[in-house]
């Protein structure tokens, strides 16, 4: 088993830090933006950095056209929608349902066989997001809630399809989804939302900041580290460093943008990080003498 160098280490630090803080930074945008037209210019802006230095992937453009539908244009409509009517650490929690929906899909879909630690883990997550909507605080947030679920479906739903894929690299899927998602992401802004140009019109330096933060730093950033890692470890030994993630988005959120989470909130999003940690964390082997 190769381990982790200390460059690696901060590889795998910085992933949770930069998509944490993606949550924090779309928050204070869509405040005054639509949340899908600011995911069109997000995936528009990965798109022509990043289409310039892959080969096109001929024979799975159909495939990946299907993927970007449901892994970019379906789930970040959900997902940042739903983002409007949550805090950005709240949100970030919700996100975790994304791992034991990949589980459930991945047993569905690939015949995968999850051990019982992982099924308890799937139970304790979504009983978490049961304890975190009978809260009165979120009582006027549960539609808010609901969006982010289906997006964290959708996602999982996405990457049983990107797992399928044969012969492509993970910078292509990228940027290649990238391409495909930027004009589902316009038309269904067009489709859902009202008054793009005026938008667009009276956007601020933090809209655009965001932007380019969410399509560069992000998307390409993020993934290409994400990604690097992966290819070198196991996912399962790579995963585990996204629980900092959450704890990103609530300091942030505590910092930029004023949030106060309460204790009495975010039990349930213990509760959520807790079962995604016995999905994800593997048990030590005690060795034999």
């Amino acid at each position: 088993m190769t381990k982790f160098t200390i460059g690696e280490i901060f590889m795998a630090l910085t992933v949770p830090l930069v998509w944490g803080m993606g949550f924090v930074f779309a928050k204070g945008a869509i405040d005054h933006f639509p949340p899908i037209l600011l995911m069109a210019f997000r995936f528009m802006l990965t798109a022509m950095v990043l289409v310039w230095f892959v080969p096109i992937p001929r024979g799975n453009l159909v495939k990946l056209f299907g993927v970007a539908i449901v892994a970019a244009a379906i789930q970040y409509s959900l997902t940042f929608t739903g983002l409007q009517g949550l805090e950005a650490g709240l949100a970030a929690l919700v996100v975790q349902l994304e791992v034991p929906f990949l589980v459930l899909l991945g047993a569905v879909f690939l015949g995968e066989r999850p051990a019982a630690q992982k099924w308890f883990g799937i139970a304790l997550s979504f009983l978490g997001v049961g304890l975190m909507t009978q809260q009165d605080a979120l009582a006027g947030s549960l539609v808010s809630v609901v969006l982010v679920v289906a997006g964290c479906f959708a996602w999982a739903l996405g990457q049983v399809m990107v797992r399928k894929l044969r012969d492509i690299t993970g910078l292509q899927v990228t940027a290649w989804i990238a391409v495909f998602a930027t004009p589902q992401l316009f038309l269904m802004s067009y489709l859902f939302e009202n008054d793009q140009l005026t938008a667009i019109q009276q956007a601020n330096v933090t809209v655009w900041a965001t932007v380019i933060y969410l399509g560069l730093i992000m998307t390409c950033l993020g993934y290409y580290l994400w990604n690097s890692l992966i290819r070198k470890h196991d996912v399962g030994r790579v995963a585990p460093f996204l629980l900092l993630l959450p704890v990103f988005s609530l300091l942030g959120g505590m910092l930029f943008l004023g949030e106060q989470p309460s204790v009495e909130k975010f039990m349930g999003g213990f509760v959520i990080l807790l079962g995604v940690a016995i999905i994800t964390l593997r048990p030590r082997r005690c060795a034999v003498s």
